[in-house]
């Protein structure tokens, strides 16, 4: 009776477990999303613990999540990017969250992570233990469908979903500006949390539930990032091997021995500074005996070289990069374009290079780049194009900048120059809601504000998949609304505020944006051979009546898209939304967000077109 007693109580308890584990178990797969969210992508934050041996520096962690020091310090309230971590630090870590179609019926939220394989290393043990459970090993599977998880590569590229969402998918919008991703733990409860992150219960309930089991993601909305407390860290000095002491006779004359070999070293010491500034101060005499300092002479190839002062300067200036980005060497770039040939250019001073089996776009600059790698160094983003590195030559003062090759070259040369192919209408509209993506988050997910200042059709560059990225960030600024008495840009883009009054925002882009929807519509340059503008010659849309504009605007558009079935209400629509870019008044002209938006639902109407049976080409035959 007893055997079975216990057999029975045993099957109970066994029961009891499994039934527990499934309803304790956290999603696995992910949390879906509605394609074309108005605020998707969206910058949201992780909630991330530093951690021995591997990520209790800022440069480990920035690098795993793809971010720089600076872009974990800030939100992190940590004082200085290169301090070191204390284990279990709590920190905020940046993510560029969206919404991934996974196929014809999945679409996940989560940010597109790319991480790349080590010896011992597993879908379970990366998700678990270096990403803390930010996602799991089978959303890991879900996104990468032709990775087999038992024969992977060491060193091969990985995409690792991190699991977050944007504020429009919650219905909050208008009460939080972040939703942080949280890995709930088994001593938490939602009022807990609620009360360590400044939310409410409420808002966490209503975007998760009420059934969090411990280790699911918990996106929890706040208006604004909680300071975060942080501990004094200091650098832990190597602890010499501690010795037994011998007897006090030995105590005392080791006393004195260190005490005569200490002063030996001060001695030692005070005659090698001695001796060198006496050098320095004689070099410096000759020198000005000679005609000037050494900053002030021309070194290295055609007299333009730096100064080592000069060079220590220059160094400085990208400390902050070096954790982030590759530092290349003028050799390889040299090997790499054949001494900067010609013959290698891909347009103005931005040549093609191969370096370690790799292709490159290199761009020679004169310094000083690095406004433009602070820059860079926020943004991350699959609509801009990706900086790989950098090189400094300090013998002519040179900058170079590498950057992703992008396969099929500018929008521009697409549109404009004598291709046998054209864009189909359904790749222009993909284009131009890429570029808007790319707008809408540095414009709205960058803190401070990054206004672009050179949005044009040679600054849109086509990958593989005929994906458009922007490119080119060299007049970018951070922050916006500020006058400037530098105008600099492309004829033909440039809005009237500017060149009148040299006023710097983010309706700047806005407006160089309906230049560019202008061009995919009509085929046209911004700027004609007589230096008419593109954008003063449709006055007509807001003039001609409503039932004469599809008339006028199949003679205006591009003839290419005539011989296409398409539809000319996505047509119609996108020319509206190109015409609400150019306003006169940058006030009345429309955000990145409502552009979005409304590109999206052109896109949708162009959808149900080809459901029907219109199969839109990406490129078509002329």
């Amino acid at each position: 009776m007893g055997t079975k007693f216990t057999s029975l109580s045993s099957f109970l308890i066994f029961l009891f477990c499994c039934y527990h584990a499934q309803a304790q178990a956290p999603n696995t797969t992910g949390y879906t999303c509605t394609a074309n969210q108005t605020t998707s992508p969206c910058l949201a934050y992780a909630f991330y613990r530093a951690m021995a041996p591997d990520f209790l520096d800022l440069a480990s962690i920035g690098d795993l999540f793809s971010v720089s020091r600076l872009m974990i310090s800030e939100p992190s309230n940590i004082s200085s990017p290169t301090s070191p971590l204390a284990p279990n630090q709590s920190l905020f870590v940046p993510l560029t969250c969206s919404c991934n179609s996974i196929n014809s019926s999945l679409s996940l939220s989560f940010a597109n992570l790319s991480y790349t394989f080590k010896k011992d290393d597993t879908f379970y043990l990366v998700s678990t233990n270096k990403f803390q459970n930010l996602t799991t090993y089978q959303s890991v599977e879900v996104v990468n469908p032709t990775i087999v998880p038992t024969n992977i590569d060491i060193g091969a590229d990985v995409v690792f979903p991190i699991f977050c969402k944007c504020p429009s998918t919650t219905g909050l919008q208008n009460q939080s500006s972040y939703l942080i991703s949280y890995v709930f733990q088994p001593s938490d409860t939602i009022p807990s949390i609620a009360s360590r992150f400044g939310s409410n219960a409420q808002s966490i309930v209503s975007v998760n539930g009420d059934n969090i089991q411990p280790f699911d993601t918990v996106f929890i909305p706040v208006s604004r990032l909680p300071t975060l407390s942080q501990p004094t860290v200091t650098a832990v000095s190597p602890v010499s091997p501690v010795s037994v002491s011998p007897p006090e006779r030995n105590d005392r004359k080791g006393v004195i021995t260190g005490l005569a070999i200490g002063l030996g070293l001060c001695a030692f010491s005070l005659i090698l500074v001695g001796g060198l500034w006496t050098y320095r101060e004689t070099t410096r005499k000759k020198r000005r005996e000679n005609g000037g300092d050494e900053e002030r002479q021309p070194k290295g190839r055609g007299g333009k070289g730096l100064s080592k002062e000069a060079q220590m300067n220059l160094m400085a200036d990208v400390s902050d990069c070096l954790d982030k980005y590759r530092v290349f060497g003028i050799e390889e770039l040299r090997e790499a374009t054949d001494g900067f040939d010609r013959r290698w250019v891909i347009q103005g001073s931005v040549y093609k290079g191969c370096i370690g089996g790799e292709v490159y776009a290199i761009k020679k600059m004169k310094w000083n780049a690095r406004d433009e790698l602070k820059i860079l160094q926020k943004v991350n983003h699959g609509n801009l194009v990706k900086l790989e590195g950098f090189c400094i030559d300090p013998e002519d003062a040179s900058c170079y900048l590498i950057y992703e090759y992008v396969e099929n070259g500018s929008l521009y040369a697409w549109l404009h120059n004598d291709k046998k192919e054209k864009l189909s209408w359904k790749t222009r509209l993909r284009i131009a809601i890429d570029v808007a993506n790319g707008l809408q988050y540095i414009h709205e997910h960058t803190r401070p504000q990054v206004v672009h200042k050179d949005i044009k059709s040679s600054n849109i560059l086509l990958d593989a998949n005929m994906r458009a990225k922007i490119a080119n960030f060299g007049l970018a600024k951070s922050g916006c609304n500020a006058i400037t008495m530098h105008i600099v840009g492309t004829q033909g883009y440039i809005p009237p505020e500017y060149l009148a009054d040299g006023v710097v925002s983010t309706k700047m882009d806005v407006f160089s944006f309906g230049v560019v929807l202008l061009e995919l519509i009509s085929g046209r340059e911004a700027i004609d051979e007589e230096g008419k503008v593109l954008w003063a010659s449709v006055d007509w849309f807001l003039d001609v009546k409503e039932g004469k504009k599809e008339k006028r605007l199949n003679r205006w558009m591009d003839d290419n898209l005539l011989q296409e079935s398409c539809l000319i209400d996505s047509i119609m629509n996108v020319m509206a939304i190109a015409v609400a870019c150019l306003h006169k008044d940058p006030s009345r002209r429309l955000s990145m967000v409502d552009i979005v938006y409304a590109l999206c639902k052109s896109d949708e109407l162009l959808f149900d077109v080809s459901e029907n049976g219109l199969s839109p080409l990406q490129v078509v035959a002329r």
